[in-house]
């Protein structure tokens, strides 16, 4: 029978977000800032986490030592990942995994970026685009010619498709970005803290279908880190009363509807939240009713509203009228 170990999160840290410029820290000072405040937070030294994983998506290779060698070089495996907005999760999806199958006792789950300004742009031109086949199929569907970038055209064709479906305003997409503006009000950390009214995020400029520039997320230098550990090191260590369990987690990725169905939805990952969503809850007798407080990725505000119905928040096709209650 393979080690099934309960997994703990025991410390964790960030840093203040910041608008891509020149003058700002370099990613191992990023890095060792956030790193530095989860052992702080954990009450450890870094000499007793025996593995760690470190995202990253703008950072040449082997990064994640560059950045670790900061804090200290013990010898331990330290893995790069690279997984475009699910960098960070696939990162602390490594560190539970080799706690939950009995690998080692404490792990640590580190992210970071240095970004340049404006919007994202593939990194080569004379090789294939890892979202070619994406770019392909949703141009399939929807042909369109305009020359918004291919990260928001995605997204905002979601929503369209969305709106046509189930009869979603645009104004239920702004809807989501007031609620998200108005929570980094009170974030130190987060990189713009302005509050807007709904009518100035509907008027900011369009960049594709319901989509304006108050619902996009900016590009951003920051970095954020987790300690974890098993029961095991939890009670040798005397953490219990700091300690919050991973009930449960799991990776997946593109499902063949991603390809086979013509739906701009699921071009923009609906069947992939949804089928992970789905396995999750079977695994682990939870509900999405059962859960008081959701962190949602809100890359874009339709990729949100489109999500809720995804992982069972309301029922599909009734976002709009969920967002309006």
């Amino acid at each position: 029978m393979q080690p099934n170990n309960r997994v703990f999160v025991i410390g964790v840290g960030m840093t203040k977000f910041l608008k891509p410029r020149e003058g700002n820290p370099d990613y191992p000072e990023l890095a060792k800032q956030a790193t530095l405040r989860a052992l702080r937070d954990a009450g450890i030294p870094y000499s007793k986490v025996e593995q760690a994983a470190v995202g990253y998506c703008y950072a040449d290779t082997a990064a994640g030592q560059r950045a670790l060698y900061t804090v200290g070089i013990t010898g331990i495996p330290i893995i790069n990942v690279n997984n475009a907005c699910a960098t960070g999760s696939t990162a602390l999806y490594y560190a539970y995994s080799v706690i939950k199958s009995g690998q080692a006792d404490c792990t640590l789950a580190l992210g970071f970026d240095k970004m340049a300004p404006g919007s994202l742009q593939t990194g080569y031109t004379d090789r294939a685009n890892p979202f070619g086949p994406l770019i392909e199929k949703m141009n399939s569907i929807r042909p369109d010619n305009s020359k918004a970038p291919f990260a928001p055209k995605i997204f905002g064709s979601a929503g369209i498709e969305h709106m046509q479906k189930y009869g979603t305003k645009e104004s239920h997409f702004a809807k989501v970005a007031y609620k998200n503006h108005l929570h980094s009000v009170n974030n130190p950390y987060s990189q713009f803290r302005d509050k807007y009214t709904l009518e100035q995020i509907e008027k900011s400029p369009k960049i594709f279908g319901p989509l304006t520039k108050l619902q996009c997320c900016p590009t951003s230098d920051g970095a954020a880190c987790a300690v974890l550990c098993s029961e095991k090191f939890l009670k040798e260590n005397k953490l219990e009363d700091q300690a919050v369990e991973i009930c449960g987690m799991l990776l997946r990725t593109d499902p063949p509807t991603t390809y086979s169905a013509n739906s701009l939805m699921n071009v923009a990952g609906y069947d992939m939240s949804k089928k992970t969503a789905e396995l999750l809850y079977k695994q682990t007798g939870i509900k999405p009713q059962d859960c008081q407080v959701v962190e949602l990725h809100d890359c874009f505000s339709a990729n949100e509203l489109i999500t809720y119905e995804a992982i069972g928040l309301c029922p599909e096709g009734k976002a709009g009228e969920w967002i309006d209650k």
